[in-house]
């Protein structure tokens, strides 16, 4: 059984310090509280959302990457109306599957994520895509799993009605590719947006939202900031990721809700934004996207 989300774990450490509040309220478009846990001991979960909120990110996407994540995660957004979700199997963790398990195993843990994505709190399939970073090329078995699963998630996001977010690492064109062929979703989302100006521009032509995280704070990121400024305002997002990509100048270091304003910073220097411009623009994408919470 997956550790149960907690309100009576805690405190939750605030670490580095928080920033100044934002000047308006935004959502976290994709985190994963349950990876912050250690182990099977319970998580902060509502400290965590407080301390967050206590800044102005205010709502939250959590997002479960394989089965016992998802069912986590489904239990999260029962308890805490702060959170929505998403289900999904990662692309790495469709390789993994795959190579232990072969098809009829890729198969059988999607099929848990198709019940659980059947839940009304559950609004993401996802995070589904391709990674080419922590799978190579000569794991033939692996990537075709990727291309299979990411096909499979992308009819269930169709099926269902619901956002689908893609984690695209080191595999731009292939996604697209498989976009192509299959038909996007209408409310399709590049969770973590890593590419440069020229595919920002291809991807918001069709329609769709790149999601920004930490990364576009980094001094060696000036692509991602390029691709930012490419987008139309009304198809940006915004993310931790937590807890990774923590925003610069705590680059390293375990992210959390609570750091998002940093983000929210650049993005509005990025795009000539006023800071409440640019989190009132965020969270009616956000509400656009999903729903009400």
């Amino acid at each position: 059984m997956p550790a149960q989300p907690s309100s009576s774990a805690g405190p939750f450490v605030l670490d580095p310090a928080p920033p100044e509040p934002l000047a308006g309220p935004v959502v976290d478009n994709h985190t994963h509280l349950d990876h912050a846990r250690r182990g099977d001991d319970p998580f902060p979960v509502a400290e965590a959302i407080a301390a967050a909120g206590a800044v102005g990110v205010t709502r939250m996407v959590q997002i479960g990457c394989d089965p016992e994540s998802a069912r986590w995660t489904v239990q999260a957004v029962e308890q805490h109306p702060e959170l929505l979700g998403g289900v999904a199997l990662h692309p790495t963790e469709a390789s993994r599957i795959a190579t232990a398990t072969g098809d009829s195993g890729l198969a059988e843990q999607f099929a848990e994520i198709e019940r659980l994505a059947a839940h009304p709190r559950v609004r993401v399939i996802g995070e589904t895509g391709l990674d080419h970073y922590w799978v190579s090329p000569d794991d033939e078995t692996g990537r075709a799993a990727q291309v299979e699963s990411f096909r499979r998630h992308i009819d269930l996001a169709k099926r269902t009605g619901k956002v689908l977010q893609i984690h695209d690492r080191d595999a731009h064109e292939e996604v697209l590719r498989v976009l192509a062929e299959e038909g996007a979703p209408e409310r399709t989302v590049f969770h973590s947006f890593s590419g440069d100006a020229d595919l920002a521009r291809r991807c918001a032509d069709q329609g769709w939202y790149l999601s920004f995280s930490g990364t576009v704070t980094f001094k060696n990121a000036a692509a991602v900031r390029q691709a930012l400024a490419a987008v139309p305002p009304g198809q940006v997002l915004v993310e931790t990721d937590a807890p990774y990509l923590t925003p610069h100048p705590h680059r390293g270091r375990r992210n959390a809700g609570y750091l998002m304003p940093i983000t929210v910073r650049c993005i509005a220097d990025t795009l000539g934004l006023s800071e409440q411009a640019a989190a009132t623009q965020l969270n009616v994408t956000a509400e656009l996207l999903y729903g009400p919470w």
